[in-house]
């Protein structure tokens, strides 16, 4: 597949080259086998330094360019990119779109009659290879799309094929997620700073734990409560932090983000 497929990004910027840096890392394709349009200079110039591909400034190049679009370009964006390309569209190509709140019924309404979509949630740690993504599928999309998303995303992290109606929730969960994560890293940076380390060490050893913890998960498959037992000695140093924690309903805090963020999704996805 690698020796013919060539993607084109409609729009080029830091989440459209993450992703195109994971697909040639991942060798499904060559750099030469990319091309990207955007309105502005400065993030083509980015991609075309960061990741070897071609940058136009024409999206209709783009189309002629590539079999498989990724509709890069924010929300706003979306309708008036989909409408200049919709002349062009045809059975032989398939538009994969990361805007975020464009659901498939809009993205196929403003496509012609059986085009072939699947709509996407990734996250910024994309950008680093350790993406986590969910993406659901257009009416008219094939079982071999759905195997070529799972492919792409996958050379930037993790991807779930899921059903429409629960984008929201990978959009509350891991598109916003991070965020949260560089909170809290920041809040036990700011503990550990308090407690007489230095600010450098302290944000160190706190990204450090927290990708520790998360690896232990993704790695030992064993549930997050029992990895948290381990740790947790009799009358020990970490249950009086966990105590500190239920006092601050930490916990509680970060399950309402998680539903606020996705109530807020759901809301931006509607017309």
């Amino acid at each position: 597949m690698a020796s013919t497929l060539k993607i084109g990004f409609l729009g080029a910027g830091k989440m459209a080259s993450a992703l195109a840096k994971g697909f040639v890392a991942a060798k499904i394709v060559s750099a030469k086998q990319l091309l990207a349009s955007d309105v502005m200079e400065p993030a083509r110039a980015a991609f075309a330094k960061d990741v070897g591909g071609s940058v136009a400034d024409s999206n209709l190049e783009v189309l002629r360019f590539a079999g498989v679009l990724i509709l890069a370009v924010k929300p706003d964006q979306a309708a008036g990119v989909l409408k200049e390309i919709k002349p062009g569209f045809t059975g032989q190509h398939l538009l994969i779109s990361i805007a975020a709140g464009v659901t498939l019924s809009r993205l196929e309404e403003a496509l012609p009659l059986k085009a072939r979509v699947i709509r996407v949630m990734p996250n910024t740690p994309a950008l680093v290879g350790a993406g986590a993504a969910g993406y659901a599928l257009g009416s008219r999309a094939t079982a071999e799309d759905g195997e070529l998303a799972q492919r792409l995303l996958g050379a930037v992290g993790i991807a779930f094929a899921v059903k429409e109606s629960l984008l929201d929730a990978v959009t509350g969960l891991s598109g916003s997620g991070p965020a949260y994560g560089f909170q809290i890293i920041e809040a036990l940076s700011d503990g550990g700073v308090a407690a007489g380390l230095p600010r450098d060490i302290a944000t160190k050893l706190a990204a450090q734990t927290l990708l520790g913890a998360a690896r232990m998960v993704l790695e030992t498959g064993v549930h997050p409560g029992a990895l948290k037992d381990m740790v947790t000695s009799p009358s020990g140093t970490t249950i009086e932090g966990l105590h500190e924690m239920e006092k601050g309903k930490v916990r509680a805090a970060l399950m309402n983000a998680v539903r606020a963020a996705t109530e807020k999704s759901k809301k931006l996805g509607q017309p």
